[in-house]
């Protein structure tokens, strides 16, 4: 069965949701035009925002961190948006002797020894790609959902970054449901690990398939406490915070 036989259910309110999502893009990237950026994971919620962006026609830069250590199947969709949507994708790679000395020092498998090992990979891998992804933009997109886990059930739609940059999180409200009923509905492209039972996608060894009845995020650094499982991508401290 596929995530969209799956998942895909239409709930009330649905195109409010939608809507609510387009006209805060539209808004945003007039505000910041020539300076915001969907930071896409290429994920099923990213995915929706890039379809959201090229249906739309929006001036929104799309940029990935291709972080060296991504499944097959989720490089697969860089070049599927470029052909399907005509639009470019920006790859941050990290710094490769950055790679080479972390792996010296500590192996392949550091990030399953420690979680101090785990979030160092990962500011190797992704935190340091990610500034300069970041780098000249006033604004920046992502998929975050407060479905997704108890950490991120307070997600607002736009707040204000400790360094001053706007963070946009469109689909805040929208449910798993939603999101395969979008992608079901403007046939959009996904990662087939999703019909693999992958609902949150990263790194290949930090992700496995989750079984019934598990959280959303199950499948993320399964050997760690549930309190660390985020990167540090998503933690910051914002100055403000606008619903």
């Amino acid at each position: 069965m596929s995530a969209i036989e799956l998942h895909a259910r239409l709930r009330d309110g649905f195109d409010g949701r939608v809507a609510h999502a387009v006209a805060q893009l539209q808004s945003a990237a007039t505000e910041h035009a020539g300076a915001i950026v969907q930071a896409t994971s290429l994920g099923a919620e990213d995915m929706v925002v890039t379809d959201i962006i090229a249906r739309h026609r929006l001036p929104i830069a799309v940029a990935t961190l291709d972080t060296g250590a991504l499944h097959l199947h989720t490089l697969a969709l860089i070049p599927a948006i470029e052909q399907r949507y005509g639009l470019q994708v920006e790859r941050f790679l990290p710094v490769a002797q950055n790679v080479i000395h972390f792996v010296r020092e500590h192996g392949d498998d550091a990030m399953y020894r420690s979680v101090e090992l785990r979030k160092a990979c990962c500011g190797v891998r992704k935190l340091e790609p990610l500034k300069r992804l970041l780098a000249g933009r006033r604004a920046w997109i992502t998929g975050l959902r407060r479905e997704q886990s108890d950490g991120r059930a307070v997600v607002p739609f736009s707040e204000t970054e400790a360094d001053g940059r706007i963070k946009l999180n469109p689909l805040a409200d929208w449910s798993w449901a939603d999101v395969w009923h979008y992608i079901k509905v403007n046939d959009v492209p996904y990662n087939t690990l999703h019909d693999d039972f992958y609902p949150s996608i990263g790194c290949a060894p930090c992700t496995r398939a989750i079984s019934l009845g598990e959280p959303f995020r199950a499948g993320r650094w399964w050997w760690e406490d549930d309190q660390a499982k985020e990167c540090g991508l998503h933690v910051n401290n914002p100055r403000g915070v606008a619903a």
